[in-house]
């Protein structure tokens, strides 16, 4: 008798009526149910490569995958790319309340609030004359490849719950992250590494807020589709190495003697994370070989490590944007990298200093390097925090947290280069023309993958799912 027989046999006698009845619920009843209303649930708790959901895509394909540069604490808009000459004539005077009243502020409650004005210059750059903050030339020099879009809104003030409705399009946290839902929709093209990878990096002049995991969970849909956290500085993955004297070959002998019994118990209870084990076991197998080859930038010519300004291995924000781009050629669907400490509720000036020094190089940087690669006009490339920051005063030198205007950037894939998209107010506080809600950024990354927003669904607990929610519009004007 083989192993698979022998393990049939061994798991039909362990199954007493009561566990049968429970198990044949949860695995064949549920999944046979759930085929008939969500055929995704099916394909989804197929074993091996993921495909993809939407075959064919709806809308003609832009982006073929997309990376995230995530400034992690919200950065001021009015120190980057919002300038307002009448916040800085009014530096220090009362903020008017018909600006204010009935607003949400978070730590400003109950305090005077006073005009903060721009502490530093802006000038115009590239051909388009688009006005950025002067300490972020390397940006402005690629300001005809970008649209800024000035007219930012959320719904979250305060920094977790703003991560999580960034990510998720939800405050509460268990719905899955952007970067799961686009695998989970178009699958990857990446032979040895996950689908969804994620880094961090961190650098000085702010608060170190943490970062949770929960940001690229996979939430209710299957446990594959869930970013895979990649580590800047050391190993990239524990245990990334085998053990000493256990050679390749026993590794996967090892591997492929598990998979056997979780596809033998997979056949009799058809659990959809028994598969999502059996093939994260395969994944991880391959990527012993293929991250070390990842992270190895010994092959980059010294002129592209001087483009990023990056020392390979020290985990800064310019050498993860390295390996974006390497991640990008390599078929990842989705790279997320978080960059922390813009939350300058004190020592704004000196902090955005510190920041600029750190991303302006490297952002910029990754936009040259994927032209001159040809990778652009298939990446989409985004740029922004979870909020901005208040145009008042708070303590004298920093700003509050702020969501009712703030400022990201866009670049490939489809997007109008050299334009602005959407104004605040002369003070920065509110967005008045154009307005973009993340409902709408999110439905404009899914068309320009070629997903229609309302069409990516996962059914659960008896409701249609989506990234959106429900509402979000494309955001046309900024598409070529």
């Amino acid at each position: 008798m083989d192993l698979r027989s022998e393990l049939e046999t061994f798991r039909a006698q362990q199954l007493t009526r009561r566990s049968f009845l429970g198990r044949a619920s949860q695995g064949l009843g549920a999944l046979a149910l759930g085929s008939l209303i969500n055929p995704g649930v099916a394909q989804a708790a197929a074993p091996g490569r993921w495909p993809g959901l939407i075959r064919p895509l709806h809308f003609p394909q832009k982006a073929k995958r997309v990376i995230f540069l995530c400034m992690a604490g919200g950065p001021s808009h009015l120190e980057t790319f919002d300038f307002k000459p009448k916040l800085r004539e009014l530096d220090g005077e009362a903020m008017p309340e018909s600006v204010t009243q009935g607003k949400q502020i978070a730590q400003l409650q109950g305090q005077k609030l006073k005009c903060y004005g721009p502490q530093f210059n802006f000038k115009k750059f590239g051909q388009c004359g688009t006005e950025i903050c002067e300490l972020f030339p390397e940006i402005g020099s690629v300001a005809d490849d970008i649209c800024v879009i000035r007219s930012m809104t959320t719904e979250a003030i305060n920094h977790d719950p703003a991560h999580c409705f960034m990510n998720t399009g939800a405050m509460i946290s268990g719905r899955p992250s952007m970067g799961s839902w686009v695998t989970y929709g178009l699958g990857s093209e990446a032979e040895s590494l996950p689908g969804f990878v994620v880094l961090t990096s961190k650098g000085k002049g702010g608060q170190n807020q943490p970062i949770a995991a929960r940001q690229w969970s996979a939430g209710l849909l299957p446990s594959r589709f869930q970013g895979v956290y990649l580590r800047g500085k050391g190993d990239p993955v524990l245990y990334l190495t085998n053990p000493a004297g256990v050679s390749r070959d026993t590794q996967h002998d090892v591997i492929e003697a598990v998979n056997t019994i979780n596809r033998a118990t997979n056949d009799l209870v058809d659990d959809p994370e028994i598969s999502t084990r059996i093939a994260q076991y395969e994944m991880a197998f391959q990527m012993q070989a293929s991250v070390p080859e990842l992270m190895d930038v010994s092959g980059e010519p010294q002129h592209v490590l001087d483009l990023y300004g990056c020392k390979p291995g020290d985990g800064s924000f310019a050498s993860n944007c390295l390996l974006a781009r390497r991640l990008a050629e390599r078929g990842v669907r989705f790279i997320q990298l978080y960059h922390k400490d813009w939350d300058h509720h004190n020592g704004l000036k000196e902090g955005i200093q510190y920041k600029a020094e750190e991303v302006d190089r490297a952002s910029a940087a990754l936009i040259k390097d994927l032209k001159a690669r040809g990778m652009l006009e298939d990446t989409l490339v985004i740029w922004g925090g979870e909020f901005g920051r208040t145009p008042m005063s708070q303590g004298g030198s920093g700003r509050d947290h702020h969501i009712a205007g703030f400022s990201i950037w866009m670049a490939g894939a489809g997007v109008k280069g050299g334009i602005v998209h959407g104004a605040t107010d002369e003070f920065g506080y509110s967005a008045v023309e154009d307005v973009v809600e993340v409902h709408d950024l999110h439905a404009t990354m899914l068309y320009l993958l070629g997903i229609d927003h309302t069409r990516l669904t996962f059914r659960f607990q008896g409701r249609d799912f989506r990234l959106t929610d429900v509402r979000g519009n494309v955001l046309k004007k900024i598409l070529s």
